[in-house]
């Protein structure tokens, strides 16, 4: 009866990682999609001032 009892927790813990896995996500991050460059390029000249 162990054995069976043993086997069983095996295969749910192995069938829950699976559903974790391959289940949607349940991140609560936003989706805010590409957002726009707002900053300033990169110039050679400026930069080496200091």
């Amino acid at each position: 009866m162990a054995i069976y009892k043993m086997l069983a927790n095996i295969i749910q813990y192995i069938s829950e990682a699976a559903m974790r896995i391959f289940g949607p996500t349940d991140d609560a991050y936003p989706i805010i999609g590409v957002q726009p460059f707002t900053g300033d390029p990169y110039n050679k000249r400026t930069a080496d001032i200091w």
